[in-house]
Order: structure tokens, then sequence, then C-alpha cells
């Protein structure tokens, strides 16, 4: 009880100026407490989680508590039910702290929201901190929950935990149950973001009920790492080749085994997943449109008025393309055990920066930040962020792991190798900094 009630605390102190949060759980969470405590102290069986808070996106359904997905259409709606993955936490103890801020109905991958206002990212108020599940990295990177459930269409776990110094996952495709959360299903993905490898092992074992935490183990000697001769080395930010390359030696220290492998990439995977995508969203919200256009932000109407353009041949063509890309993604596991990217291909921007210039061309932030993440939500494959340097003291640096479907494991325990060998000193300075 005395830990959930430091942790509001916390938030009441320092969210005003983070604006991770849109609710509070307050009341209803220290009931949740008092719960566990007595489980405790009563020598019950108790969960994984047992009074661990967590924060949810606030487009995860929670019962009987404000879900608004960051939009003012949806500002009153309180869902009768917990989403899938909420009711497996709260089955293992966890206690939700309250809903986090995030782009309006997650169409967007910065943390941009014209009614909820927007999120600040800890280390460094002037740069984004990645969307659209950008108020769980804030959280869990400020230290204002012990970790956080996001969701993720294009890169909307690993972008912002990238950006905020954290571990995010992008388990593999429906690994967590999508009920009571839907942007795009045949893209979405849910997942967890924590402040390190074991944390998040522990809440992917609270809802799998797979022994993820078994994996946080110092050895990865003689793991096959995939070194991609194309498309992710291409067109890359200076400073974040720099740790790009420099991660490939950490890991050839630690006893993997470096292996260069063809990329087979025929056409640009954001293209596929804008299809599919923006079509499937234009078919959630048909209702709403209908009743509401005129509620929705400009950007929101903006992808309305895109997914009407697509038709069912593009849309079915783009299906199609996904069964092709996931069997040739598939195929680089015969040779590899993972494929390590850089989860951005930039330094995370400035909030107001609408543009970059990579390898000579111009390119869209929100482009350029999901270059390296849609591609697996296309596949389907499991995708990890986790911090691979700091720039300027201020800025932290994501590297990506990638493994084949349901190797969760094995993404753990590189992850986790990885960290203790050589992330310990950033999370010194995250504990530091973030709070200053």
């Amino acid at each position: 009880m005395e830990i959930f009630e430091e942790y509001v605390k916390k938030i009441k102190t320092h969210d005003p100026n983070l604006n991770a949060f849109i609710t509070i759980n307050e009341e209803k969470g220290f009931q949740q407490a008092v719960r566990s405590e007595k489980k405790i102290l009563a020598g019950e069986d108790i969960g994984i989680l047992e009074g661990i808070p967590i924060s949810f996106k606030d487009s995860i359904d929670t019962k009987g508590i404000l879900t608004t997905s960051g939009s003012p259409i949806h500002k009153n709606r309180i869902p009768e039910s917990n989403a899938d993955v909420v009711k497996k936490l709260h089955d293992e103890g966890a206690i939700n702290i309250g809903k986090t801020n995030m782009f309006e109905f997650g169409f967007g991958i910065t943390s941009k929201n014209s009614y909820f206002g927007d999120i600040k990212n800890p280390w460094n108020a002037g740069v984004t901190a990645g969307g659209s599940s950008g108020g769980s990295a804030v959280s869990v990177a400020a230290d204002l929950c012990m970790g956080s459930i996001g969701t993720d269409t294009a890169g909307s776990i690993r972008v912002p935990s990238s950006c905020c110094g954290v571990v995010g996952l992008k388990p593999t495709y429906d690994l967590i149950n999508k009920k009571g959360i839907l942007l795009s299903n045949s893209l979405d993905h849910i997942g967890p973001i924590a402040r390190n490898v074991e944390d998040l092992a522990l809440i992917m074992e609270a809802i799998t009920k797979k022994p993820f935490e078994k994996n946080c183990i110092r050895d990865i000697r003689g793991m096959r790492v995939g070194v991609p001769k194309q498309y992710f080395n291409e067109r890359l930010d200076v400073h974040v080749k720099n740790f790009y390359k420099e991660t490939f030696r950490k890991l050839e220290g630690l006893g993997a085994i470096l292996i260069e492998i063809d990329i087979p990439i025929v056409e640009d995977p954001r293209d596929v997943a804008h299809v599919i995508a923006t079509s499937e969203v234009g078919y959630v919200h048909r209702e709403l449109i209908k009743s509401s256009l005129d509620q929705y932000s400009a950007e929101a109407q903006k992808t309305f008025d895109k997914s009407k353009s697509f038709s069912a041949h593009a849309y079915m063509e783009g299906l199609n393309k996904c069964v092709q890309m996931n069997s040739e993604i598939t195929r680089l596991f015969e040779i590899v055990d993972i494929l390590v990217t850089p989860t951005i291909p930039a330094v995370p921007p400035d909030i107001d920066q609408d543009e970059f210039i990579l390898g000579g061309e111009m390119e869209s932030v929100e482009e350029c930040l999901i270059r390296f993440t849609c591609l697996f939500n296309i596949t389907g494959h499991p995708a990890l962020s986790l911090p691979c340097g700091l720039l300027n003291e201020s800025i932290p640096i994501g590297l990506q792991l990638i493994a084949n479907h349901n190797r969760e494991d094995l993404l753990i325990k590189t992850a986790f190798s990885y960290e203790q060998t050589f992330l310990l000193e950033f999370y010194n300075k995250r504990s530091g900094m973030v709070m200053s």
C-alpha cells in the first residue's frame, strides 16, 4: 500500500511538468493496494506482480475508469469491462495506477495532443517523447510507475521507448489478446514498457504465463546476430550510425557471432502499412465519422480522408504483401537467431520539427520514426527496443532486436546480457536526470 501511495505522490508532484497521465486511478488503485497488502500479510498465494503499480495507455479499456484514447470524442467514456490484458494483470496482483496520455486514437508517432496537451520527454523537454504510447514511456522513464502497457501499430511502443531511454517490447502478433483495444486489427500489438529487462520479463510472464524471467541470464555465447547489409544501415544519422556500429562490437565481445545478411525488402514496408492501417482505421471509426467528424482533430480527419481513397483491391493486395513479407523475414531466422537494427534512423527530433534530411533525402518526421519499426508489425515478428547510448547527456538512442515468431525468450536473453554489461551507468544517469 505504501508503494502505491508513494507513486501517486510522485505523479502529483512531477506529472504537471510531463503530462504523461490523463487519469490518476487513485481511489480504485488504493482499494487494490489494500487487498494486495492483506493477501501478502496473510501469507496467501500472491500474483507475480502483487502490489506493483502499472499504468495503461488510455486506448486500453479499463472497467469503471475513464478511457479517452486521447480524444475529446471519448472525454466521458467509461468502459463497462476491462481489456483482456488488464484482467490478466489484475489477476496477477498488478495495480492500475492510471491511464496515460497519447496521440489521439494512436494516429501519430509523436506525443502531440491538442486536447489533453503534449507529453514531455523527461530527459529533455525540447525533444519528442515519441508516440503514440508516449505517456506510457514517459511514466516509466520518470519512475512514476513500475511498468506500463502500450500498443504498437507501426512502432508505437518501440519508438517512445527509444526516445525516452526505456525497454519496450512489441510481442509476436496475437500473443497478447487485443480484446478491449483496436486501431488496426491486422497490425495492432499490445506490449509492455519497463525500466529494465527483468521487469519487462516479469510483466510478460504475468500476461502470458510463460516463464520469461528465466531468460534473464548473462550468456549469449554462440548467439547468431544478423548484421543487415541493406535498408537498416542506410540513411542513418551519423550519431545513430556510430552507436549502432559500437553495439555490434559489444555484442561480439559478449560472445555473439556476427553474420551479415541480405534483407529481402523489395518495396518500402511503410507503403504497405499505410494502406492496411488507414483502411482499417476508417472502418473502425465509421460510425463516429458519420456522427462526430468535426470533433476529431485535423490530423485524424486527414487520416479518414485517406482511408476513403484506398480501394478494396489495394487493401487485399496489402494483406497479400503482409504474407509475403512475413515469409521472407521468417527465412532469415534459419541463418540467424536475432536481427539487430537501430530503433529509429535519427536522433529523436525537436518537438516542433517536421522533417529530416538523411542521406541527402528529405523525409517527414512521422515517416522517419517508423522506417525501421513498421516492417515487424506487418510480419508480426517480436521486436524489442532498449537503450544503446546517450547523446549530449540528454537524448537517448535506441537499439531494436528482432527474433522469429514466439521467440521473445531470445530477445529477453540478449537484451538482459547487453543491459547488465553496458547499461547500468545509463540507468544511473536516468535515475538522476529525469526527475531533476
